[in-house]
């Protein structure tokens, strides 16, 4: 699976950015799609993910409320809307796929980085 995530930027805080992940290379029907971010001199966290096949959704409790995961299944591409952006959630975020009888996550994309100015 290859994937490519797009639509970082710089945003004021409380404002809105739509993250871009298009995948390629095989069927997502068996995969959970993840948003991970980092931030500079942290680990990376878990953000967000969603079944591809039945669309259920799971949340870091950091972001429950202002981040919405969604998949477009004719688009082959996954999409994280986030609302109310802080300046905490500045971080390179980056998109992944894990088959769903798999522990890890076997494909990540490149990264895309958001910066919330206060």
């Amino acid at each position: 699976v290859q994937l490519q995530a797009s639509g970082g930027g710089l945003v004021q805080a409380g404002g809105s950015l739509r993250l871009s992940c298009a995948a390629s290379g095989r069927t997502l029907s068996s995969y959970y799609m993840g948003w991970f971010r980092q931030a500079p001199g942290k680990e990376r966290e878990f953000v967000a993910l969603i079944r591809w096949s039945g669309g259920s959704t799971y949340y870091s409790d950091s972001v429950k409320g202002r981040f919405t995961i969604s998949r477009d299944k004719a688009k082959n591409t996954v999409f994280l809307q986030m609302n109310s952006l802080k300046p905490e959630d500045t971080a390179v975020y980056y998109c992944a796929a894990r088959h769903t009888a798999a522990l890890e996550y076997d494909y990540w994309g490149q990264g895309t980085q958001v910066t919330v100015s206060s």
